[in-house]
């Protein structure tokens, strides 16, 4: 599983590489780091947006375009990154689209048979589906999405492909109508299946508790993005991804290792407390002040750090 969500940073000098939106920027502009991120909290991938999100293929872009070695299948966002091309493009590429429904009672219930009986859903699924409107496009829509998985064309570019001026095209009629397909059955299941909700909205937490710890980690001028250049946004912005990365892998060993010792002294560790653990916690990252990179002969030698008692006041 990965969720994508964005965060925002405020870009106080004159740049066209960022966006307004007073919300969130107040009188200024600001960019958007929209951000792939694993159910074992790591970073897979991100890109920079002028402004805020307005675009929902940006989220199929930074799916796409991760090149790590982990394949996630199921991706999560929030109510406001969905659409029924997004739904019928992460379907063709074979992935399944598990976007959280703020307002399930406002979601439109689509059925390809109107004749077919749904029981007690015959009410909400009232509106129909065109087969016809697919047809006719389905080798295209396969080509799409084969370009889209091999790298020939950029999610971001196929805005042309898919809209012409204000108006979508015929192709983006099809696999919108294709999406509204997925769209529903996700709905359902997300209504009746505790399990979809809950994992949706705990991994939708990772990616709120990793924003946290970005802001603690870029905290120098303001936590302002002051650079001129999209360039340098982006070097910036990898640069932080980076070091929130190494803060989740030393967290996850030195949690590992811990838990490891109280197994060791006869500690009852059951999998359901360890599974609760987060390698977000950063109190004890020195944040402010000098920084120190020397180590002791034995961490160089790939040892771990002894572990701090918790009873030791004298250990810092």
């Amino acid at each position: 599983m990965s969720s994508a969500d964005g965060m925002r940073f405020v870009v106080p000098v004159r740049t066209v590489h960022a966006g307004p939106n007073p919300k969130y920027f107040g009188v200024g502009r600001g960019v958007t780091w929209y951000n792939l991120i694993s159910d074992q909290f790591s970073g897979l991938n991100d890109i920079t947006v002028p402004g805020t999100l307005r675009d929902s293929l940006i989220l199929l872009a930074v799916v796409l375009e991760q090149q790590t070695e982990l394949q996630p299948t199921r991706i999560m966002t929030d109510t406001g990154a969905y659409s029924d091309v997004v739904f019928g493009l992460f379907r063709l590429l074979g992935y399944r689209f598990s976007p959280r429904l703020a307002d399930v009672g406002g979601t439109r219930f689509w059925r390809v048979d109107p004749k077919a009986d749904y029981g007690l859903l015959n009410n909400i699924s009232a509106n129909q589906l065109s087969l016809k409107r697919i047809e006719p496009h389905w080798d295209d829509m396969l080509r799409l999405a084969g370009s889209l998985k091999l790298g020939k064309v950029s999610a971001a570019g196929i805005m042309r492909t898919l809209q012409v001026g204000n108006k979508p095209t015929r192709l983006a009629q099809a696999i919108a109508e294709f999406g509204r397909i997925d769209k529903t059955l996700h709905t359902l299941t997300y209504i009746d299946d505790e399990v979809k909700r809950r994992d949706t909205l705990t991994q939708l937490n990772r990616g709120e508790g990793r924003h946290s710890v970005a802001r603690a980690v870029f905290h120098g001028k303001r936590g302002e993005l002051r650079q001129h250049y999209r360039e340098g946004q982006e070097d910036q912005l990898g640069a932080l991804g980076l070091v929130l990365n190494i803060i989740v892998l030393w967290n996850t060993i030195y949690m590992e290792a811990a838990l490891d010792q109280l197994r060791a002294e006869g500690y009852p560790i059951k999998e359901s407390e360890s599974a609760r653990l987060s390698p977000l916690l950063h109190e004890h990252i020195h944040m402010l002040g000098r920084y120190s990179f020397s180590m002791s002969e034995a961490v160089a030698k790939g040892q771990l750090r002894p572990l701090r008692d918790p009873n030791d006041d004298t250990q810092a």
